[in-house]
């Protein structure tokens, strides 16, 4: 990893409509310029689109959604995708899963979260989830992005990563 180019992140999630959206956003948006976050789902819905609360409580907080979009986590396993630093899994179904190749091995870590759409309770409640997810997300990327990545290699990289698994 160099100095000039920034960190590949993806984000993995089952369906890649919550979880996962909401850490590539909150990445992007935190990043200055030091990581590219990316997301996917093992296995999306046909037609699967980003959860509109993600997307509500994304805009609410000031994070841009422009060109989120829900896709198959095999889009990242081909020859032509970006090479991927760090695989992070953000729920728990999609950390039990065996992955496709990665090219170039990256580093990996589990942060799981619970499913702010599996929610039940008023429109109100279902949206505080999407919040408290989105904060809990956050303050795991905020600890990534402020380590002194300039002399992290791809192990301490993993590292890292997976000791913000603990914190929250």
């Amino acid at each position: 990893m160099s100095e000039t180019q920034p960190i590949n992140v993806l984000f993995l999630c089952t369906h890649n409509s919550a979880r996962s959206i909401l850490a590539e956003a909150t990445l992007n948006h935190l990043a200055d310029g030091r990581f590219k976050a990316f997301s996917a789902g093992s296995s999306p819905r046909e037609n699967q689109q980003p959860n509109p609360m993600a997307l509500d409580i994304l805009h609410k907080a000031g994070i841009s959604t422009e060109g989120l979009h829900s896709k198959s986590w095999d889009e990242f396993g081909k020859l032509d995708a970006p090479h991927m630093d760090l695989v992070i899994t953000v729920c728990d179904n999609a950390a039990g899963e065996v992955c496709p190749y990665w090219p170039g091995q990256p580093a990996t870590a589990h942060w799981g979260y619970a499913d702010p759409s599996e929610v039940e309770g008023s429109p109100e409640q279902k949206l505080d989830a999407f919040r408290l997810t989105l904060h809990a997300i956050r303050r795991r990327l905020e600890l990534l992005v402020n380590l002194p990545l300039a002399s992290v290699d791809k192990l301490m990289l993993q590292t890292q990563a997976r000791e913000l698994a603990g914190k929250s």
